[in-house]
């Protein structure tokens, strides 16, 4: 890349905090660099026509780099800087990560666990609940669509259920141990049974599909030899579960049952129901799952049942699909299964980025408008504008602290608008979380998009059906 020399693009907000992030990239990564400052203050109100307007490309750039904000067709900025253009990250600061040299991930995201998603008691359930269901949950990553049955009474509906959702594309599998609910199951075209030990395993000989195995007596591994060779005598495919405890009642014991069990077994296919941990502790789920994914992929079980009933455990099947994909690619390469998969992060961020106290102390001595700017750093607040820098830790003080100090009084729908950004500031502060003003916070695989101020204004624009496109060519986006 020393051939290479790039153009960063900026307002005049940004521009000390990029003069030291790329002054001290540029020799590690090795670029030549120069930094071109337009006329406005926050580089995220930049458009690609915008800046085609006013920007001069020095002699000897090779590349030209907007900020991540930029959004949009950079064809006019490219016509007019006569090199190529891209859109670096929105966040300077996490531009040495995207001049970074990443190992190659391109098997990143295969799997070889298979994830079972139980439908809780699905014969309360009409057949459009059920096929609802079945779709959310297809949807969500989960392969097979498990049927929970009811264990006090016989479905006599389980068959008509069962053609439904193989008659909307699902697999299916049937959770009992009732052969007169098992067979009519199957012979509508359940692919799996769970689940097979002395009270049903003669019956089992004749359903034509693959089993799940249990011991005959919870917390020891009593029968699944005489099972597993009734079974294999009748040449039928079966899976073992030795059944995982929930915490305090044997959780520990039950994950030596599974070391054990593929001791014994070391070729037979296995599954864990790891809805017996996030179901059963007060914790989200999201580190239940990836640490048994972690086990299941380190002992070779290929495939997992989970459900998501309680709310705290309802992302189950996503947390799960993302967890096997982060723990085959951590035990393939022998890598730890850390900055690799961001979406499971989601209370926290995984790296919180610092402005630092110097840089917005000169960024606040440097601002001529009015515009609020909102920072969270260090637990604390601070809110910048033209004349005005309040710092402290409750959005209440330091909204009193501005209204005898704002140049115009403040009108409800920037009062609610300031509103709406401390309580998101709070929150990153209260969590460990980073907090860029008119940005949704990141949640990982929850994070929602929301619109910025500006493009909500043009979201206006368009509905009055207001032919005008941005602003005069003279005049700075407001925020």
């Amino acid at each position: 890349m020393a051939h290479e020399h790039f153009l960063f693009v900026t307002g005049r907000l940004a521009e000390h905090a990029l003069r030291k992030v790329v002054s001290e990239l540029a020799p590690a990564v090795g670029f030549q660099w120069s930094i071109a400052v337009l006329p406005i203050t926050v580089a995220a109100l930049m458009t690609p026509k915008w800046v085609a307007r006013r920007l001069r490309v020095p002699e000897g750039v090779t590349r030209v780099m907007l900020p991540g904000y930029c959004q949009g067709d950079l064809a006019p900025v490219e016509q007019a800087a006569g090199v190529p253009v891209e859109a670096g990250p929105r966040d300077l600061r996490q531009l040495p990560e995207f001049f970074g040299r990443p190992s190659d991930r391109s098997d990143y995201g295969e799997y070889q666990i298979e994830i079972l998603a139980e439908i809780n008691l699905a014969p309360r359930l009409s057949l459009p609940q059920l096929v609802w269901q079945a779709g959310k949950l297809a949807a969500d990553g989960a392969d097979l669509i498990d049927l929970g049955c009811d264990p006090r009474e016989r479905w006599p509906g389980v068959g008509e259920a069962v053609r439904a959702l193989r008659d909307a594309g699902h697999r299916v599998a049937i959770d009992s141990f009732n052969p007169a609910e098992i067979e009519p199951a199957v012979r509508a075209g359940a692919e799996l049974v769970l689940s097979v030990n002395r009270t049903n395993r003669k019956q089992a000989r004749g359903w034509p599909c693959e089993v799940v195995v249990v011991p005959d007596v919870p917390g020891t591994l009593d029968g699944l030899d005489e099972t597993t060779g009734l079974l294999s005598e009748a040449k039928m495919r079966y899976r073992l579960d030795p059944i995982l405890s929930p915490i305090g009642f044997g959780f520990s014991a039950s994950l030596g049952l599974y070391l054990e069990a593929r001791r014994r077994w070391p070729e037979a296919e296995m599954l864990m129901g790891i809805g017996n941990l996030t179901e059963l502790t007060d914790v989200d789920s999201a580190g239940i799952n990836v640490l048994l994914m972690g086990f299941c992929q380190e002992l070779g079980i290929r495939s997992v049942l989970t459900t998501q009933e309680i709310n705290w455990a309802r992302t189950s099947v996503r947390e799960c699909d993302l967890a096997r994909r982060l723990m085959y690619y951590a035990v393939k390469h022998r890598v730890l299964p850390k900055h690799l998969e961001p979406r499971l992060v989601m209370l926290r961020d995984p790296k919180l980025l610092e402005h630092g106290p110097e840089v917005l102390a000169r960024l606040g001595a440097e601002l001529k408008d009015h515009s609020y700017r909102i920072f969270a750093e260090r637990g604390r607040l601070r809110v910048l504008s033209a004349g005005i820098d309040l710092e402290g830790t409750d959005p209440y003080d330091l909204f009193e602290q501005l209204l005898p100090l704002a140049r115009e009084p403040i009108d409800p729908s920037h009062a609610f608008y300031l509103g709406y950004e401390m309580a998101k500031a709070v929150t990153a502060l209260t969590l460990g979380k980073n907090y860029r003003q008119d940005e949704a916070l990141e949640w990982g695989m929850l994070t929602v998009r929301e619109l910025t101020r500006l493009e909500r204004r043009a979201l206006r624009m368009a509905r009055r059906k207001d032919p005008t496109e941005g602003c005069p060519d003279d005049e700075e986006p407001s925020v």
